[in-house]
Formats: C-alpha cells, structure tokens, sequence
C-alpha cells in the first residue's frame, strides 16, 4: 500500500505570497517599461521647437505631463504603436489574478476616483500610475495618503460648524473604553494630521489616564460585587449557622485491635505470617464493615435509642432528624457519627462516635465495641466447632470398636473355658516333657533289665506295663493339642479364636489412642486460632463539645465558594472568548 504524500498548509493568503509579490512586481516593471518606450517614441516623432516654445504648455497639457492625479482630465487616447487598451486588458487576464485580487484593484480605482468599466481595465489603469495593486505594503501606504488628503478637505469645512464641547455632549462610549467625539451630520472623522503641542499632548495624556483609572475603578466595583454575593456573602452564613445556630456535639474516640492466640512459630509459609497483623486482617475488615452497617444502626437503636437521640428539639433544623424519619435518613446521619477507620500498618481500628451528650456518645461506644467482640466470637465459633466435631466423633468411634472387640474376647473365654490359651498350652507342653522324660527313665529301665542273662520277667513285665501307660498318656496329652474333646475343640483352635480377638483387641485400643491424641491436638489448634477483641484505648466521655470546629469549618466553606466562584469565571471567560472568536 502506497501513501500519497501530503503537503502542509502554511494558511497564507494568495496575495501574500512570493510568487504574488513577484508577479506584481513584474507586472510595474513592464507598465513601466511601455510607459517609457511611449514617452520616447512620442519625442522622436514630436517636432523641434524654438527656444521660445520650451517653457509653453501644449494644448490640453496641464504642466504635470502623464502623471495621473484624482479629479485630474481623463487620459489621452492611445497614439499609434501603443498597445490599446484591450490588448492590455488581455495581458492582464493572462495572468490568471485571484478574484480578492480583483476586487481589491476595483475598491483602490474608486477609491482614487476612477471610472472603469471591469477589474481587469482597474489593474491596467492603476499600474499606469505606478500603482501596485496587489502589495501590502504598497495598499496601506494609498490608503493613509487618501485618509489625510481626505482629511485636511474636510477640516476646513469641519471645524466652523464643530461644537463645543459640553457636559451633555461629552465623548460617548463605545466598545471597551473606547470614546468618540459626537460629528456634525454629513461629515467625517477621520485621524487629525494636526501636530500636537506639548500641553495638548499632556492634557489627552491625563484624559486617558483618567478614563483608565475609571474603567479600573469600575471594574474593581463589579469584582467587588460578585466576590461579595458568590463568595463573601455566603461564607457569613456558614459562620453565622457555625457558630451561634450548630447544635455541639460531643465525640468519645477509642481503640481496639483484634489479636490471635496462636504464638507457636511454624517453618511453612503460611507460619510466617501466623500471630502478627496480617493474620488478623481480613477479621479486622469484617469488624469495621459490620459496625458501619445497618445492622448494627438498628442493633444500636433497639438497645439504646440512637435515633430518638437526634430528635429532641434542641438540636438545630439541619442536624435534627424528623419524626417520621425513614432508616436511611437515619443511616445517613449514623455513617456521619460514627467514623471507624482502620490502619493495615499498626493493625488497630479507631472508632470516634458522635452524640449530643457526652454520656450518651460513651453509652454508644461501649454498645459498639460489646457488637465487635459479639462478631470476632462468630467468626471463629463455627471454626471451632468443625475442627473439634471431626476429632470427636472419631474418638468416639474407636471407642466403640474397642469395647466391642473387648467383649469378644470376654465372651471367647467364658465359651471355651480357657482364660489363657498361652499359659494352658505351656501347662500341656510341660505335662507332656514330664511324660516323655519318665518314658524314657522306663525305657532305660527296661534295657537295663533285658541286658542280664537271666532278667526278673516279673520286674521286665512291670516295666513295659510302665511303658505303655506312659505311651498313652502321652498320646492322650498330645491329642488335647490338636483334637480337643466334644465339650470344646482343640487348644489349637482356642489359641487361634483367642489371639485373633485379643490382635483386634489391640488394634482397637491403639486407633483409640490416636483418635483421642487427635482430639487433644485439635482442641489445642482450636484455643490457638481463637481471635479476641484487644481495647487499646478506652472510651472516656469528653467534657467539652467536640464539634462543630467553627473556624475550621468557616475557612473551609470560604475556599469552597472561592473555588467554585473561581471554576464559574473561568468557564465564562472561556465562552465568551469561543463566542467572540
């Protein structure tokens, strides 16, 4: 895409330009030129005269040759080799002139009284008087030499019938100070060409200073005026009602701050910022949001009567709340008399609450500062009510399964009738050690005896009688191990059951230790993260009115109205300048 350059516009006018000057200046310079080349073709063809005829004026001459003045004969026609006057006319349309241009060469011929019949014949005739139509410089010049030639043929005639200046007919005003003498009809005013002696010099001097000293003497007056009804006028009424109509009014000011009790440190991020200001930023938000809302104005009117406070007659029409106040005209004036703010860097709150009695403005802080910690014991109960909820109700439940598992075992033992598996196992081990020790005393026994030559076979047989004895004993005591009896089963079987019970039994008992070790923990986390209201400074009621601060107040209103006035000139100024323009 090509962008077409642009040319910038410098606003000045054709006439004015170089091209405009240089081109009118040509254009003398050739009048000139033909004029001279005529004047010498002219003495070449005139005939030679005596000296007799040097000094007589030809026929129709008037002394001055071709020089052209207003009223003067009309000019010659043109002689032969002279360009006419509509070969002129031509030239001058070939050079394309503007239209102002025309006109203006139009206004400088009737101007100097000469009778053309277009604009184009008016340049023609005036560059043959040597006058440049188009020049700035040169239009100016014409027109002061035809104002004071106009002006020294009206003076004679102006100054018989000039009257005198009187009160009456003194100089009238016209514009922005400017003064104009009163004009016989029919004549004109026009610049005097008079010198001024020196005391006419000092006496206009003194007249003009004295007619600016009265436009400033009277522009003074007007600022004056409306400085005393847009400004000074309405700053005496916000003084007059500040100081003898405003009702006083009595401020009690204090401050709390909303601490935690968590003081333990932490290596994690969010321990960082546990138990300083931050933690507690977002409550103490809360706490400021509260106290300025409407709950706590109607909370404060239910308790103490905020509203009827400012509806005695004693206080003044502007402050005093109408009976049939509704509760936003009410809540309007409770966000004006009660100011809490709160400052992030120290982390305090400052309450100052306005009253008409001093005991009253104490009464409504205290009743405020109670609604603050009533909300900080708001925002953290339900905290701690499901962080001690979840550990309670798993203690409880490992409670119940122990005491459930507790019972199995109970009911295990009185079943099968051993109390300990453990120790009626060793008890049947150690039988059956005893056993096979005295088997094997018998065995010995027995081999000692077959060992003879001729044993005792009564003694022999009462050995192997021992033996079998003991070798069903034995059996019968390894039996209880595995077989058991009808009555119960083997101890085996016990000894499972029962250590099954008494493993769950343990289990139990050691979720039950964790579960009330959670509750501990949480019930400690739980008194850490408790928030509590701190007052720092206590409300004290003042003993002399607070408000209305009536110089402060009356300064205020004065700069006020001097703004305001000083915005609404401003503006006007500006308009009237946009109008003017």
């Amino acid at each position: 895409m090509t962008t077409p350059p642009k040319a910038r516009a410098y606003r000045i006018s054709r006439e004015e330009s170089v091209l405009a000057v240089q081109r009118g200046s040509n254009a003398v310079e050739t009048a000139r030129k033909v004029q001279i080349s005529v004047q010498k073709r002219d003495e070449a063809t005139r005939p030679a005269a005596g000296p007799e005829q040097l000094f007589e004026a030809a026929a129709g001459d008037d002394g001055f040759g071709d020089m052209r003045f207003p009223g003067a004969a009309p000019q010659k026609p043109p002689t032969e080799g002279q360009p006419s006057m509509q070969e002129r006319i031509a030239a001058v349309r070939a050079e394309n002139l503007t239209d102002r241009q025309l006109r203006m060469a139009r206004r400088i011929a009737a101007m100097h009284e000469i009778q053309v019949d277009s604009d184009h014949e008016a340049v023609v005739v005036l560059r043959d008087r040597g006058i440049d139509p188009f020049h700035r410089a040169a239009v100016g010049k014409i027109l002061s030499d035809e104002g004071a030639r106009a002006q020294a043929q009206a003076e004679p005639a102006a100054s018989a019938n000039m009257p005198v200046p009187t009160r009456k007919n003194t100089p009238a005003r016209r514009g922005r100070g400017t003064e104009i003498m009163p004009l016989p009809p029919g004549t004109t005013k026009l610049p005097s060409r008079e010198a001024l002696t020196e005391d006419r010099r000092a006496a206009e001097i003194i007249r003009i200073q004295q007619d600016i000293a009265r436009r400033r003497r009277r522009k003074l007056l007007m600022l004056l005026g409306r400085l005393a009804a847009f400004v000074i006028l309405p700053t005496l009424i916000a003084g007059w009602y500040y100081f003898f109509v405003a009702t006083p009014l009595y401020a009690t000011v204090s401050q709390f701050q909303i601490q935690q009790a968590d003081k333990s440190s932490s290596a994690s991020l969010g321990g960082l910022f546990s138990g300083t200001q931050l933690a507690t930023n977002t409550d103490s938000v809360s706490v400021q949001s509260y106290l300025t809302s409407r709950d706590a104005m109607l909370r404060l009117d239910r308790d103490l009567g905020f509203r009827q406070a400012f509806q005695v007659a004693a206080i003044d029409p502007i402050l005093r709340l109408l009976p049939e106040a509704t509760n936003e005209e009410t809540y309007k004036l409770y966000q004006n008399s009660v100011k809490i703010g709160y400052d992030p860097t120290e982390g305090v709150i400052n309450m100052e609450v306005i009253a008409p009695d001093p005991k009253l403005s104490q009464e409504f802080s205290l009743a405020l500062i109670k609604y603050a910690e009533g909300q900080v014991d708001q925002m953290t109960a339900r905290l701690r009510e499901d962080q001690m909820k979840g550990a309670i109700e798993s203690y409880q439940d490992a409670e119940a399964k122990v005491e459930a598992a507790q019972r199995r075992v109970q009911e295990l033992q009185q079943k099968l009738g051993v109390l300990d598996p453990a120790a009626e196992g060793s008890v049947i081990m150690g039988h059956i050690a005893e056993l096979e020790r005295q088997l094997a005393e018998k065995k010995l026994e027995l081999g000692q005896l077959q060992s003879n030559l001729r044993p005792n076979q009564s003694r022999v047989a009462g050995v192997m009688g021992d033996i079998s004895r003991l070798e069903e004993m034995l059996a019968d005591t390894r039996s209880q191990l595995t077989e058991g009896n009808n009555a119960r089963g083997s101890l085996a079987t016990i000894s499972g059951e029962i250590r099954i019970a008494e493993s769950d039994l343990l289990t139990r008992q050691e979720l039950l230790a964790a579960a009330a070790a959670q509750m501990e923990n949480a019930r400690i986390e739980a008194n850490k993260q408790v928030r509590y209201l701190s007052l720092s400074v206590a409300p004290v009621p003042p003993d002399e009115p607070t408000y209305p601060k009536a110089f402060q107040n009356t300064i205020v209103a004065f700069l006020i109205f001097a703004g305001i006035y000083l915005m609404l000139s401003l503006t006007a100024s500006i308009l009237r300048e946009q109008v003017s323009s």
